[in-house]
């Protein structure tokens, strides 16, 4: 029988050479991985963590909670975490997710700044709003287009560089995220996108041995849920 470690490396190739039409065979190839052999991995990753990672994924909840609850701290917070994963992303081969903490770490400043503003009541000039149908064509057509540049930069770097890179699934999870960051910044209702994110991190982070990060990105799954029903509920009660 092969090992976890052995499978895990298999899954890895996998994904890294597969086609997004090719899933089903890596959903199979995983399906042979058993509940206790998952497990095994599990805490075998979770004993390789690094303090830089235990760090990283701390900050990244404690700044969704706070986003969560609309609040300010959810940006300097956040910085914390996207800066580690700049790093943790690049050494890792995932271009594509190291591009986006980059980016999460710009928008970041650029939320932190706009959420602080107040008018002269001292209410904050930005509140929760849901986007419009035209809203929404002009975010799909964000992502999609972001996915294309993302995803063959990635073949090239793959190609090039980083034989590591797993170029489809990697442009799914930033393109999404990038689309998701933007709309946080601007309190718009996107937590639709964080969830598609979460859910192709998971996996993503997993065959690529960060084991605790992909722990992170279920949680995250999770409160991007909850998230969106908070600030559903927030927004209609804010409406007259």
């Amino acid at each position: 029988m092969e090992t976890v470690q052995s499978m895990v490396a298999a899954s890895q190739v996998a994904f890294s050479s597969a086609a997004p039409g090719q899933l089903h065979v890596l959903l199979l190839m995983l399906a042979e991985v058993s509940i206790a052999q998952l497990w095994e991995q599990f805490l075998t990753g979770m004993q390789q963590t690094s303090a830089l990672e235990y760090i990283a994924v701390i900050a990244g909840i404690v700044s969704v909670w706070y986003s969560r609850k609309e609040n300010i701290l959810v940006y300097p917070i956040g910085l914390i975490s996207t800066t580690i994963y700049v790093y943790l992303s690049y050494k890792y081969h995932l271009i594509g997710e190291a591009s986006v903490n980059v980016y999460y770490t710009v928008l970041s400043v650029y939320g932190w700044v706009l959420w602080s503003r107040r008018n002269q009541q001292e209410e904050h000039v930005l509140q929760i709003t849901f986007s419009n149908q035209k809203q929404w064509m002009q975010q799909l057509a964000f992502c999609a287009g972001l996915y294309v540049v993302i995803y063959f930069c990635l073949v090239y770097l793959q190609n090039a560089f980083y034989e590591g890179v797993i170029p489809w699934a990697d442009a799914f999870a930033s393109a999404t995220a990038y689309t998701g960051m933007w709309l946080m910044a601007k309190k718009k209702v996107g937590w639709y996108w964080w969830i598609l994110t979460n859910i192709a991190s998971i996996p993503l982070y997993f065959v690529k041995g960060l084991i605790f990060t992909s722990v992170f990105y279920f949680v995250l799954l999770v409160m991007a849920v909850a998230g969106l029903i908070e600030w559903k509920k927030e927004r209609k009660h804010e409406l007259p």
